[in-house]
């Protein structure tokens, strides 16, 4: 497995568990009310943040398992890696603009911080999954 593909997998491992982690914790702080009365700002940023640390440390444990198999070839990346990066975030980008669009009409329509807040969070997270997503076909199947 390409270097690239190790942290495209780490990426996807991490925002997967951190996006259900909040959203398990901001409906379990509702407790059957509104969601927008949950003091959430403090568990997107504790999210947010252990998603990234969660996946630069998988990434760097994943690098030395894979380092201790293949020495030669844990770092590397070519043409081919370059390519896909550049595919899965063109694709991941269309989910960041639909959302940036979705903020906008909800700060037209003036929503709750809450509201706003997560149509960007779970826009970030959208964008991260699917342009995961697409990068990992794309080493799979190739690019056409």
């Amino acid at each position: 497995m390409a270097y690239q593909e190790r942290n495209i997998w780490a990426s996807l491992i991490a925002s997967g568990i951190g996006m259900s982690v909040y959203t398990v914790i901001v409906l379990q702080q509702a407790a059957g009310g509104s969601v927008a009365d949950v003091d959430w700002v403090p568990i997107m940023l504790w999210t947010i943040g252990a998603s990234i640390v969660g996946a630069i440390v998988l990434s760097i444990v994943w690098g030395i398992l894979a380092g201790m198999r293949d020495p030669d070839g844990v770092g590397t990346s070519d043409q081919r890696d370059r390519d896909i990066s550049r595919m899965g975030d063109r694709v991941g980008q269309a989910f960041l603009v639909i959302a940036g669009l979705g903020v906008i009409v909800e700060c037209a329509f003036e929503l709750d911080w809450f509201w706003i807040a997560n149509t960007m969070f779970y826009g970030f997270a959208a964008s991260a999954l699917v342009g995961g997503v697409a990068s990992v076909i794309a080493y799979r199947r190739g690019l056409v």
